[in-house]
């Protein structure tokens, strides 16, 4: 069995666990304080630029920055990028893989040598985040549910091609089934997502996801998984049928996830349509602060805590002798850690003062962007021994779906590295890195953004409320990787 948790303890790091806590917490202030002397004017202010010129982003959905940021990409890069083959290439790659392990999950054993297990919840929940840091927002362009959507959408662009001429419904129609961002505003069957709903529904979604992977006794059986993901297609492409390619946007957990994420990349685009590579906090400041966008990077935070907490030998000893019922202690405790940052967060970023037009309530959303970086680091912290070891074997057992011993893709007899797991110190002092330069960018993406939208008086009061939370994600994310 792969050796995932428990590794790279509070026994294992080079000082005591209680002054790491401690330390990372510390540092978070230190950071706070140097920004206030020597960052004191918005370097990454606009978070949405004027509609380009030309358009570029057909299948990688690239933020869009000021004509005059970023460095260019390689030519030939943006031409590959750009093209419809290169699109197609990514669609078929993504719909072909999707196909095998659907063939795995439907035809293959139901045991733990199933590679649809490793798939889902190694390779596609952990796997998204470094994909989407490297390569921006692979997710969309390879989407099996978007591509299905796609095919539907095309196959009823060309049954209406053969129908008389129905000027406008047919301009409109043609419309809705372009993928663009930039067009996604576009309308279904039924017409168009209203901008009000945002990203509520992946919200929802990707609370359902984490309390099928962290409660549900069953998830390791195939049966719940082919049911869940059977749902999550027919909602998400129906969906996209019904109300246009924006409900995918707003709705695929996986896709909002790999999106969101991806703002931490290098890759973006100028108004013309450009490929540039840009710093990482200004790709940041270009992620809008839409409905619903807090309440998704709280469910991935506090799940990512609750995978933690549940592991605690308090709590599992709790969990072995006490009568209640597990199922619904469980799913109270989980909602309830995702409703805590929701909370902290809101009452953080509603609590400073205000002058002229500027709404309270949209501030949530306004800093929601320096919650990304936080989230990324508290995953890496958490699940990097599950990603590189789980991760190997996932591969190996993919080589033989139907556990029947082939070697389909020769990877059967590769042998899993377990070089992390025979190192704690440097996974330990690992997981504080990752946690505290999370928080650190966290506060520096809140400190630029506070000085753009904020009041000159209220640029040092206002932060402190977000401060006080950001430490308390520091020091509570880091006590429960090491105080359990």
């Amino acid at each position: 069995m792969i050796r995932t948790h428990g590794i790279g303890g509070p026994e294992d790091l080079p000082i005591p666990a209680d002054l790491a806590i401690l330390g990372g917490a510390a540092a978070l202030a230190v950071s706070f304080l140097v920004l206030l002397m020597a960052w004191r004017r918005p370097r990454y202010a606009d978070p949405r630029p004027e509609t380009p010129t030309r358009d570029h982003s057909r299948t990688t959905a690239l933020p869009l920055v000021a004509a005059a940021v970023g460095v260019p990409a390689p030519v030939l890069l943006g031409r590959l990028v750009d093209s419809r083959a290169f699109a197609v290439f990514l669609r078929g790659a993504g719909l072909a893989f999707f196909a095998y392990v659907a063939w795995a999950a439907v035809t293959g054993p139901d045991l733990s040598m199933n590679p649809t297990f490793g798939v889902v919840f190694v390779l596609l929940w952990v796997g998204i985040v470094p994909a989407s840091l490297i390569f921006g927002p692979f997710y969309r362009a390879i989407n099996p549910a978007r591509s299905i959507y796609l095919l539907i959408a095309a196959l009823g662009g060309a049954q209406r091609s053969q129908m008389p001429p129905n000027g406008q419904r047919d301009r409109q129609h043609r419309r809705s089934t372009d993928e663009t961002p930039g067009r996604e505003c576009a309308g279904g069957a039924v017409g168009a997502l209203p901008a009000w709903v945002g990203y509520w529904p992946a919200a929802l979604a990707l609370l359902c996801f984490v309390w099928f992977e962290l409660v549900y006794p069953e998830a390791n059986y195939l049966a719940p998984v082919r049911l869940w993901f059977a749902v999550y297609f027919v909602l998400v492409v129906m969906g996209g049928v019904l109300l246009g390619p924006r409900w995918i946007a707003r709705a695929d957990p996986f896709e909002v996830y790999s999106t969101a994420v991806s703002r931490l990349s290098i890759w973006g685009r100028r108004q013309d349509g450009a490929l540039v590579l840009l710093s990482p906090l200004r790709n940041l400041a270009t992620l809008p602060g839409e409905p619903g966008l807090v309440a998704v990077l709280s469910v991935l935070l506090g799940s990512t805590a609750f995978d933690s907490f549940r592991g605690w030998n308090v709590w599992v000893r709790y969990s072995q002798s006490t009568e209640a019922n597990m199922l619904v202690v469980n799913t109270a405790v989980l909602v309830g850690m995702c409703a805590v940052v929701a909370l902290l967060f809101v009452a953080a970023t509603t609590s400073t003062g205000l002058e002229g037009g500027i709404r309270r309530s949209l501030l949530p959303g306004t800093f929601a962007h320096s919650m990304v970086p936080i989230i990324v680091g508290y995953v890496t912290a958490h699940y990097l021994t599950l990603l590189v070891e789980s991760g190997q074997l996932t591969l190996v057992q993919l080589s033989d779906p139907l556990g029947n011993g082939a070697d389909l893709l020769g990877t059967a007899t590769w042998q899993v590295n377990y070089w992390l797991s025979d190192h704690p110190t440097f996974l330990a002092t690992s997981k504080v890195v990752a946690i505290v330069a999370g928080h650190v960018l966290g506060v520096i993406a809140a400190h630029d953004r506070a000085l753009a939208v904020l009041p000159r008086r209220y640029h040092l009061v206002g932060q402190l409320p977000l401060l006080l939370v950001m430490i308390a994600y520091t020091f509570g994310g880091l006590y429960l990787l090491f105080g359990g």
